[in-house]
């Protein structure tokens, strides 16, 4: 009689520890479409590849530019003389690593743009979240990434678009 008390004790404990976890409120938020598809984000998108165009534009002519002194320099190898031939070949040099370094300033440039204002963003995003956390009773955010199934129901993407578009139109990246 005991080990049947003490069973159904256990049982009973269990099952109300089972249903007090199934109160809580998982919902799934699509960070990627949040950060590509919000006003900002798709603003700073636009402009980060605008700014890529233009760099990759610009650095190209550079870089024909320096292919045609290239083979003009070697062309005229056999007609200068070993010091000319040298100091024309040792300008070029510096041209090629002035280019190279300016043009890895550049990209670099917009890779920190990026990181910036996906942090602007993601700090914009939080306080949203957690509001929308607090009003709704909501536990746990999942990314959308992470979550294998669900209900349509349950994902907070549209809402917090929405919020987040009112109170961050754009990130005015220069």
């Amino acid at each position: 009689m005991k080990n049947v008390l003490k069973y159904l004790l256990i049982t009973f404990l269990f099952l109300n520890t089972s249903y007090a976890l199934a109160e809580q409120k998982i919902v799934i938020l699509d960070l990627k479409l949040l950060l590509n598809n919000s006003k900002a984000g798709s603003g700073a998108q636009n402009f980060l590849k605008k700014s890529y165009a233009k760099n990759v534009k610009k650095f190209t002519g550079v870089e024909k530019n320096l292919k045609k002194e290239e083979v003009d320099l070697l062309k005229k190898k056999t007609i200068l003389s070993k010091e000319e031939y040298k100091k024309k070949s040792d300008e070029l040099r510096k041209k090629v690593i002035a280019y190279q370094s300016e043009r890895r300033a550049a990209f670099d440039n917009i890779s920190s743009q990026r990181s910036k204002s996906r942090d602007i963003l993601i700090k914009k995003i939080n306080p949203i979240l957690n509001t929308y956390m607090k009003e709704n009773n909501i536990t746990l955010v999942i990314d959308k990434k992470n979550v294998l199934g669900g209900i349509p129901d349950i994902n907070i993407t549209t809402f917090i678009m929405k919020r987040l578009d009112k109170e961050l139109p754009s990130l005015n990246l220069k």
